[in-house]
């Protein structure tokens, strides 16, 4: 294999809300021969949850799905442009939007992005999640996410939609698309106590801007049951679907076991 082949092995396009941090900082973990990524990120208008309801009146789950149908028209622009990389799978670094509607919600999601971008490979963070979760064959998840209410009913309404039962669900609520980078490793490991139990199989951490890829490999040993942080659950579905099967240790059992 010359050199060229191997720079080739795949380029994976990343879209990238504008406020976020959390999906560069875990994606500059996985350094493997022959990948790339590529970041697109697209503008985020409403970017402080409280502020703007704050202003508005309205409250806070309003403005949440007020800053969604904002994002929804950034995203076009944004996948123009990595699709000009040439890449060789596109991945979503946002996980909001994926489970919005449930299974037909997402449904409807995906398949506006597969109508622009053809035959390309997609990951998203609802389907990742899916495909990590049968995995471990688990059927009973709490999960962890940064949203308000309205958040978490769209993620537990996706799972109940796929066959998943969700024993619990703790929402952070955080204030603001940034704040979601700024939770501390006390709040989750608080959520984590909060929500587990006998009766979870796993636990998923939904959320791009979260990054808990620090922490949940640990936690895993010390619940001895699998902790899935959304990005690492995005980034193992996209490097199998290029064919990148390398087992990766020290990131969570999703990457060194499957």
């Amino acid at each position: 294999m010359d050199n060229y082949q191997i720079v080739k092995r795949a380029r994976i396009g990343v879209l990238i809300p504008s406020t976020n941090t959390g999906v560069e900082y875990d994606l500059q973990k996985f350094s493997l021969e022959g990948l790339t990524w590529h970041p697109s990120r697209f503008w985020i208008q409403i970017a402080n949850w409280a502020g703007e309801s704050e202003r508005s009146g309205d409250d806070f789950n309003t403005v949440f799905e007020r800053f969604l149908d904002a994002l929804r028209d950034e995203l076009p622009l944004s996948i123009r442009n990595v699709l000009s990389a040439e890449i060789s799978h596109l991945m979503l670094g946002m996980s909001a939007e994926t489970f919005w509607g449930g299974l037909e919600g997402n449904h409807a999601f995906e398949a506006g992005i597969t109508e622009q971008i053809g035959d390309l490979g997609l990951t998203t963070g609802a389907a990742a999640a899916r495909d990590a979760l049968h995995k471990f064959g688990a059927r009973r998840i709490a999960v962890i996410t940064p949203y308000p209410q309205v958040g978490d009913d769209n993620v537990v309404r996706f799972f109940n939609d796929i066959g998943f039962e969700v024993k619990a669900i703790k929402g952070l609520a955080r204030p603001s698309a940034t704040a979601i980078a700024e939770t501390t490793i006390p709040m989750v490991m608080d959520a984590v106590r909060e929500i587990d139990g006998d009766d979870v199989d796993a636990i998923i951490q939904c959320g791009t801007n979260l990054s808990t890829v620090d922490i949940f490999p640990t936690m895993e040993h010390w619940l001895q049951k699998p902790l899935i942080p959304i990005n690492i659950a995005c980034i193992w579905h996209a490097l199998r679907a290029s064919g990148i099967d390398d087992k990766i240790i020290g990131k969570g059992r999703l990457l060194e076991e499957f």
